[in-house]
């Protein structure tokens, strides 16, 4: 069965009086109990393709079925049956998490007395029960993002949207959220996660879309997307200036494949990283060129993206290229 299908979704805004194209015309399926990561960096069209399948956007154009609702006409059956979990979290500070949640649970249509059962099901599952008393500006950032998963899930719904639910967590507090999804996906909920992270996607996901400029560039398991870069990749650090020249040294060596330019490093794909890399060195000593730094790795899902667009996520990141979005926790049916 297909939780989540989207057909020649597309998306425009306008800024500075000028029409921006958002999503160029998106096709995904998701099947139920599937973990779907999209992956790309900030800009690509990640948040409003979550916000329009996630019912709080209209897409210009397009057809889109969640939950077996069909959008925009059944849109309040819709979110009866599905959660958000947007960057900024939701929860109001200014009340207890339990009563965050018991309050979300109301707006979702549950009586009183199960509306409290379900709040402490929710964060017993994300193992907050013992601050259920606590205001959320009291709690850690990892705790307050659990708190804001809880809040999505207190309805209990089929599927479940995480725009970027680990941004700017510590690697503990994310690796604690990981365990929470791993255990949503045992528990049969489809869960559509965005994400910058190229670890988190490779960790979590079954399937992983790849966007760039509004447009799903590739698609398929971590496993299968790796195999189609076989061999190691050896990044050369180089500075800003000198990737041309390391690109003319080395890209006609017999044991490279591929050479392709990142923000102040250059990507050589060879079969064999421990033996090419001897090899690259003495090509570059020849051209008076000098390595800042020489790193081997197996191809990974970054090779992946680098393919598909020209550009390297992790170089975008590192960059400072991620700024949080805003978003609410959920949302009343």
């Amino acid at each position: 069965m297909t939780a989540i299908e989207a057909e020649q979704l597309t998306r425009s805004f306008r800024r500075r009086g000028k029409a921006v194209e958002a999503v160029r015309g998106i096709d995904l399926q998701v099947a139920e109990g599937e973990v779907f990561g999209f992956l790309g960096p900030n800009g690509a069209g990640k948040t409003t393709t979550v916000r329009m399948l996630a019912t709080l956007l209209q897409p210009d154009s397009g057809r889109v079925r969640v939950a077996g609702c069909e959008l925009p006409g059944q849109t309040r059956q819709a979110r009866r049956l599905i959660g958000y979990v947007g960057q900024a979290g939701g929860a109001d500070d200014g009340m207890p998490v339990l009563d965050n949640l018991i309050l979300q649970a109301r707006l979702n249509g549950l009586g009183r007395a199960e509306a409290r059962r379900e709040a402490e099901r929710a964060l017993t599952a994300v193992g907050l029960l013992d601050v259920a008393d606590r205001l959320p500006r009291t709690l850690s950032g990892g705790q307050r993002r659990r708190v804001a998963l809880a809040l999505g899930l207190v309805h209990r719904p089929r599927v479940l949207f995480l725009d970027e639910p680990t941004l700017g967590l510590d690697p503990a507090a994310r690796a604690a959220l990981w365990e929470e999804i791993r255990a949503l996906r045992v528990s049969g909920t489809t869960v559509f996660l965005t994400t910058h992270y190229l670890e988190e996607a490779d960790a979590l996901c079954d399937r992983v879309g790849i966007i760039d400029q509004g447009r799903i560039v590739a698609s398929g398991t971590p496993a299968d997307l790796k195999r189609g870069i076989s061999g190691d990749s050896v990044t050369v650090s180089v500075g800003e200036r000198g990737g041309e020249r390391v690109k003319e040294a080395l890209e006609r060596l017999p044991c490279v494949r591929e050479v392709r330019e990142t923000p102040g490093a250059v990507r050589v794909y060879v079969d064999n990283g421990a033996e090419a890399v001897p090899v690259l060195v003495r090509a570059l000593d020849e051209q008076g060129v000098r390595a800042a730094s020489i790193a081997v790795e197996s191809a990974g899902l970054d090779d992946v993206f680098l393919k598909h667009t020209g550009s390297s996520l992790r170089m975008s990141r590192a960059a400072g290229e991620e700024r949080p979005e805003t978003g609410a926790s959920s949302y009343a049916a």
